[in-house]
């Protein structure tokens, strides 16, 4: 994770290892992390990425998730 607060759609994706448009979708259907809107741009707080991820852990396979 690199040392700025903010990160582009781009480098979370990367990092969740998934797509930009998986990432366009979860925003659409409100399932994914917080999101910051800076005119047309997309921005990312790392913080947010992070609570996202830990919200969604998972013990077994048909645990239900709140988000994803």
């Amino acid at each position: 994770m690199p040392e700025l607060a903010l990160a582009t759609a781009d480098e979370v994706a990367e990092y969740l290892r998934t797509t930009k448009a998986k990432l366009a979708n979860d925003r659409y259907r409100g399932i994914g992390p917080k999101f910051v809107k800076h005119g047309r741009r997309v921005l990312y707080r790392w913080e947010d990425v992070l609570a996202w991820t830990e919200a969604n852990l998972m013990q077994r396979t048909d645990d239900r998730s709140g988000a994803a």
